[in-house]
């Protein structure tokens, strides 16, 4: 799960500040903020990892890539590139790290880790490393610092906090330039005795980032058929393309879930069935084959009890675009982060305060006898969303240490975020001007022009 991050000067953010995440994160904001921009970023770090580019520092996308950012420059703060690019993340490490120094056996370990990195532009105006390191930390303190970084003579030096590098004999040459933007080179370890490490951080940062996911504000159209090969697709796609084939997938490998503790445990099918239900726009959900022995399958729902069965297509749109966030939420890998756009789009109001409900179900999920920990983080426009999250805390059926919740604005010096300070009651002590638009100032304006009717007409 990711702990924090933090950003400067990257695209309308020139400092984030360090924003501390929960199970649950809210984003809220105006339009064009800034919000999207922060999960473009973490799917910018995800392709730079699976690129076979080592090179690359940052791999800023195409037309093939998850996500494409432009240029270096179009992605700096102001489009100046006289300006670095810095982040800090930091996430929890399933199972913990522990680094052995085979020197002098001295053991540090820790259950979190974070990675700083400073990217600057080359004469080409491409990114390049200026310095990365990384932090382990046992809890609250930090066990573990190792930072490299280029000094006033442009050369690379590795240097460790707590621990002493030892370079090995014969082997005085400088060091190569990182790979990406988080990885010491293999040839640079060589260089060292005790530096061996870096390699399993740098694999730690690559699984992380392999179990985040992104699902974005506009997708797929329903259709009347769908076609399924047998595979298991490794997540949805940026607009929920795979949903049905997830669904599948999850029902033929007998995946069960169940929703809490000393919850009967569900088949994977159902538990989406259920949610849809919950959210109370269909009364039942089945996925058909058309014909045995067939690849071709149909979505069936229906939308009261007294309905026939018909096509996804056949009923509203909302339906569609809300079935992907519900499939991804569970589908899933544990431990995994899933980063959505608006998934409350195209809904009514009360199915917006229900899928508040089902989110909650998500982080709370178990699956093999073990807690999922997925940790869901969601753009959003709905006060009816909050609205429930607010409840849920005040009706303890939610911690408010399991949720977190920021909004976005415009600020002198570009996007601003700012948390929401939530109580055990579910109350908000520092709510933004303006936050879901002036209803006051509605209300107001309409009772004076209802006042300015009534007069006009008794003048008459």
């Amino acid at each position: 799960m990711l702990t924090s991050f933090h950003l400067q000067n990257f695209k309308a953010w020139q400092d984030t500040g360090r924003i501390n995440l929960a199970p649950l994160t809210v984003i809220f904001g105006a339009n064009s903020a800034g919000k999207s921009s922060l999960g473009h970023w973490l799917l910018a770090l995800k392709q730079t990892a699976q690129s076979t580019d080592r090179r690359r520092a940052l791999h800023l996308g195409d037309d093939r890539a998850l996500v494409d950012l432009g240029t270096f420059a179009d992605c700096l703060h102001g489009h100046d590139l006289a300006r670095e690019l810095e982040f800090s993340l930091r996430w929890r490490v399933s199972g913990g790290l522990a680094v052995n120094d085979p020197l002098t056996m001295q053991r540090f370990k820790g259950d979190e880790l974070g990675l700083d990195v400073a990217l600057a532009a080359d004469s080409a105006g491409q990114p390049s490393v200026r310095a990365l390191r990384y932090r382990l930390f046992d809890g609250f303190t930090e066990t573990l610092s190792v930072k490299l970084e280029r000094n006033a003579a442009d050369q690379l030096e590795l240097e460790a906090t707590g621990y002493k590098l030892v370079r090995t004999v014969g082997k005085p040459w400088p060091l190569d330039a990182p790979e990406k933007f988080y990885r010491v080179s293999e040839a640079s370890l060589a260089r060292f005795q005790n530096a061996g490490f870096l390699s399993d951080f740098a694999l730690a940062l690559e699984a992380m980032l392999d179990q985040f996911y992104y699902l974005g504000p506009l997708r797929q159209a329903p259709r009347r058929i769908y076609q399924w090969a047998g595979d298991a697709p490794e997540d949805l796609g940026p607009r929920g393309e795979y949903a049905v084939a997830a669904i599948l997938a999850a029902e033929a490998r007998g995946r069960t879930l169940n929703l809490g503790l000393r919850q009967r445990w569900r088949p994977f099918g159902e538990i989406v069935a259920g949610a849809l239900k919950r959210l109370g726009v269909i009364a039942s959900f089945s996925v058909k084959p058309v014909a045995q022995g067939r690849k071709e399958y149909e979505v069936l729902v229906r939308t009261h009890g007294e309905a026939s069965e018909v096509k996804l297509t056949d009923v509203g749109f909302g339906v569609s675009q809300v079935l992907p966030t519900i499939v991804e939420a569970f589908y899933c890998p544990p431990r995994s982060v899933v980063w959505m756009e608006q998934p409350e789009i195209h809904l009514h109001p009360q199915v917006q305060a229900n899928l508040a409900d089902v989110f909650v179900d998500a982080i709370h999920a178990r699956e093999h006898g073990e807690d999922r920990g997925v940790q869901l983080i969601v753009e959003s426009h709905s006060e009816h969303f909050l609205n429930r999250l607010q409840r849920r805390v005040a009706e303890r059926k939610l911690d408010p240490g399991e949720v977190a919740i920021y909004f976005c604005t415009h600020g002198r010096k570009g996007a601003a975020m700012k948390r929401l300070e939530l109580d055990e009651e579910g109350e908000i002590a520092n709510w933004p001007d303006h936050f879901f638009g002036d209803e006051m100032a509605d209300i107001a304006g309409r009772t004076l022009a209802a006042m300015e009717h009534r007069r006009k007409a008794k003048a008459s």
